[in-house]
């Protein structure tokens, strides 16, 4: 899949899964920033997509779009937003072969000519036959990530698939790795390979027959689905600041009403794009878990360090390497000015104070340890069994505010006196809502 459509299938589904049916299709298509002609041939394509991931599945095991938009909050570790990740990386014919080439190793040990000719005996007949060296090329590819091994010893060399841990597991051990992989991909970032494992060893169950025996053990599931969509990018990014190499990409704001702008290549059909051309260095990347939110934070040689919601990121590409000693003193000056941000902040420096109180004296103080937790540098001053001191620095109050606010009535602002006074006035604007009628 070009990366192209790839953006624009990223931003689709995010506006499927979180407004569902709220938008008829002209109104879908106008926030989105295409004709209602594309909305309909990017659903097409989406529904080929979800065919093709499941195409091997059972008639039971099989998804249809529309199951992937109806919500289900306690079995969204498999959202439809993850289908993407199968399907982008690989042509069909590459898929299909690669699935021929595990099917093949599960069981035995085979050499490179082996697994052609068992390549070739399952190849379907719309797809030539693979050659020596492109199943070679499978072959290094499935062992460096881990999937196949290789034998010791002489040449020719035997292949069979990294299986062990799974295969020799007892039922009540794969049960318990299950669950574990299901929490951590749960509430842990990145996420989208914890899915990914969780759905193999999902299939490692359904073989032994105990899929129907296991309970979901861990009800509370920390999700953002948008979150998913933008660790699309991630390991690009990542790789680029590994690599020291600049990226451009178009942004589109998110608080702009445009989510997408198509790469016109006809000059005939070129129209302004709402979106910003820049290239950057990107230095760092940071998650807001307040929001379930990506950042990337770079440079631009022009308007200095930029800061951008890794949603509005399209068409990213990779540009020239960047000399190591102005990669570290700029990453140096970014660290400097993100040492007192709740966030991503930059701004001005300044000194908050709160008092936070337990509900409840004689039971567990858990607003004290939510602060020891999330309260990052802050500093906390004991006053008495059921208050205490929270002291911070922090880069601007915009940032803190909504953490401050969550804790509600448990939380008193008392310095600095400006942010005390936006919270008296948001309690006394809440508070006219509940007046006697």
């Amino acid at each position: 899949m070009a990366k192209e459509s790839f953006d624009k299938e990223i931003q689709f589904l995010r506006m499927l899964s979180l407004a569902g049916g709220a938008y008829s299709r002209q109104q879908f298509a106008e926030r989105l920033g295409i004709s209602v002609h594309t909305f309909d041939k990017t659903l097409r394509n989406l529904k080929e997509i979800m065919n093709t991931v499941y195409q091997r599945l059972p008639q039971d095991q099989g998804k249809e779009l529309s199951e992937g938009l109806r919500y289900n909050y306690y079995e969204s570790a498999d959202p439809l937003l993850l289908f993407l990740f199968r399907a982008k990386s690989l042509k069909e014919s590459e898929s299909i072969r690669l699935s021929l080439i595990l099917t093949a190793l599960q069981h035995k040990s085979l050499t490179t000519l082996e697994v052609m000719d068992a390549c070739s005996e399952n190849m379907p007949d719309t797809f030539s036959l693979p050659d020596e060296k492109t199943i070679r090329g499978d072959l290094k590819y499935l062992e460096e990530i881990g999937v196949i091994l290789k034998s010791k010893g002489s040449r020719p060399y035997g292949y069979k698939a990294a299986n062990d841990l799974v295969t020799r597991l007892s039922d009540d051990e794969l049960i318990d790795l299950y669950d574990f992989v299901d929490i951590m991909a749960n509430t842990q970032v990145p996420s989208v390979q914890g899915y990914l494992l969780r759905d193999n060893l999902k299939k490692a169950l359904r073989q032994r027959g105990l899929d129907v025996t296991v309970v979901e053990p861990y009800l509370y599931k920390y999700h953002y689905h948008s979150r998913i969509l933008d660790e699309a990018h991630l390991y690009t990014v990542f790789l680029a600041i590994q690599q020291r190499k600049k990226l451009s990409f178009l942004y589109l704001s998110p608080k702009r009403t445009k989510s997408y702008a198509s790469k016109n290549t006809n000059p005939l059909f070129e129209r302004e794009t709402e979106g910003v051309a820049v290239i950057v260095i990107p230095l760092r990347v940071i998650y807001d878990h307040q929001y379930g939110r990506w950042y990337l934070v770079a440079h631009n040689s022009r308007q200095g360090i930029m800061k951008f919601r890794m949603e509005g990121l399209t068409q990213i590409e990779q540009e020239d390497t960047v000399e190591e000693a102005e990669f570290a003193h700029k990453l140096t000056n970014l660290e400097e000015q993100l040492r007192y941000s709740w966030v991503t902040d930059t701004g001005r420096s300044m000194k908050v104070i709160a008092r936070f109180h337990n509900p409840d004296s004689f039971g567990p103080n858990f607003v004290k340890e939510r602060v020891l937790s999330q309260g990052q540098w802050g500093t906390i001053t004991e006053e008495s069994d059921s208050t205490f001191l929270y002291e911070i620095i922090v880069n601007g109050l915009f940032e803190i505010k909504p953490w401050l606010r969550s804790f509600g009535s448990s939380c008193e602002v008392l310095e600095p006196a400006s942010l005390r006074r936006e919270f008296i006035a948001e309690w006394k604007e809440i508070q006219a809502y509940y007046e006697p009628v």
